[in-house]
Formats: C-alpha cells, structure tokens, sequence
C-alpha cells in the first residue's frame, strides 16, 4: 500500500501441497497475514517511533473475486505526534484484478486510525496500484490522494492558517525489485513523492511536512523459508531549514537529529 516499502513486512499466502493443488477446489477466501520487528518505523521517509524499534503486524482476508479487506498495525513513539498515540493502525479494503496480461491493478481506501491520541488525527486515503513485471524485475507504481480533512489541515501560527482547516493530500510512488538468480536475495528500490499541507495540522503533524519532498529507499532481502531479513537506506530531500517551523515535533526526542535524516534500517519479519 502507501510507502511502508522498508518497515512493514510481506504478506505471504501459505504454501499448498502439490497433492492438494491437484485434488482440492481453491478456497473461495484466503487469510494471510505477517508480523516483523523493525529497527525504526519510516512512514514516507519519516520516522513514526522517534528512531526507535517497532513492532509491527498485518492480517489480509482476500476473496477469489479480488475483493480483500484487511488491517495493519504498528507502535509509536507517542512523544507528541498523532496527539501522542503510542499506536497505528490502518484498516484497508479493495479490489484487485488482472486487466490484461501481466498487469494487475489495486483500487482501495486506507483508514489511518491513531488510537489513544487526540482528536482529528484520523484519515480516509484513497489509491489506485499498478503491478507488473519487467523481464527479472517486479514494477509497482500507486497514486494515493486523501481529499481535504481536518486531519490534513494547516492549523500552524502562519497568516494562512485558520481554526478548523481543511487540506488534501497526494502521494505518488513507485517500488522496483528484482532476485538475484542462484541466491535467496532480493534487491528493491523505492522512490515516493508527497504534495500537501506545508504547516502544522491540528497535533503539530503533516503528512507532508514541508508542503512537498522526495523520499526514497534501496536495500536487500534475504529470504528464509518463512522469515526475510531486511536492510535498506531510507532517505528524504527534506532540509533542516525546511522543516524549522515543525520543530520541536520534527527531531528526535534523544539527539535532536532531525528524524527525515538518512538511516540505515533493519528488520526481520515472517509471513504465513
């Protein structure tokens, strides 16, 4: 879905015996699901748990038609974002089909819910995905666009702000990946672009923060049976000028580093 590329983990449909593939009908409904650790919870290039591990779980029930609903969750670091939620969760639901050959195409609507913290943190996010192959590479490009909500709205101490605003939001991104033959590694690449409200929203929070920034992300996987270990440079365009009018919220709590800066991430996650 949105760019969760480097933190949240694959959801993996289990395997099947080949004598049930040969003798049972495919089951009308499909429960998958998948939990991972993190070294750092990076939403769009931006750290959600002041630079620090995360726990994070997913669990998606797909029809045969290509109807799915599912829901996503993660913690946070609840040290003044999202009204100091120390929690994410994200309902989903969707349509995926095949439209031509090779080429799958994803319509949905995310819930962004941030339980325990202040009101008007919530929003509905609406996206369109686009899938295919490459020759040896997997090519994914999306298009997420949150219509105004208060959520989203510029409510900093600058003249165009105003009490109860609304503002809307676009992401754009695209995720590459390719294995490496003869190997259990996986090499990604993931580039995003956001466009939104460039103040303070109602808890000190912007989807995006500076009105409109680059993020991007390349790594590796190692895949273990269930388990894939991950690591990946995640980075933003986002200056510390750029972002001065979101500090105190815009740096972490420990070194006042600014948490758009570049990191390395880790994680390991199992899909079943």
């Amino acid at each position: 879905m949105q760019s969760k590329f480097a933190a949240a983990a694959l959801l993996l449909i289990p395997a099947i015996p080949a004598h049930a593939q040969e003798t049972d009908p495919p089951k009308p409904v499909i429960v998958s699901g998948s939990v991972a650790l993190v070294s750092d919870y990076r939403f769009r290039g931006v750290s959600q748990s002041d630079e620090e591990m995360a726990v994070q779980g997913g669990l998606t029930v797909t029809h045969t038609s290509g109807l799915y609903a599912g829901a996503w969750g993660s913690n946070l670091s609840g040290w003044g974002t999202f009204g100091g939620a120390n929690m994410e969760l994200d309902l989903i639901a969707g349509y995926k089909t095949e439209v031509t050959s090779g080429v799958n195409v994803d319509v949905g609507v995310t819930w962004y819910m941030y339980p325990g913290g202040a009101d008007l943190t919530d929003f509905a996010e609406p996206y369109v995905k686009v899938s295919t192959s490459l020759g040896p590479i997997s090519a994914f490009a999306g298009v997420a666009y949150a219509p105004s909500q208060k959520a989203l709205g510029n409510w900093s101490a600058t003249p165009e702000s105003k009490p109860d605003d609304k503002e809307d939001n676009l992401y754009l991104w695209t995720d590459l990946s390719s294995g490496i033959p003869g190997t259990p590694l996986t090499v990604k690449a993931h580039l995003g672009y956001s466009d939104g409200n460039p103040g303070l929203g109602p808890n000190g929070t912007s989807v995006a923060p500076t009105g409109s920034y680059l993020d991007w992300l390349v790594g590796a996987d190692f895949v273990a049976g269930p388990v894939t270990l991950g690591v990946a440079y995640v980075d933003t365009d986002i200056s510390r000028a750029d972002s001065a009018h979101l500090l105190p919220n815009f740096s972490s709590t420990k070194d006042g580093s600014s948490i758009a800066d570049g990191k390395i991430l880790f994680s390991v996650s199992a899909g079943f």
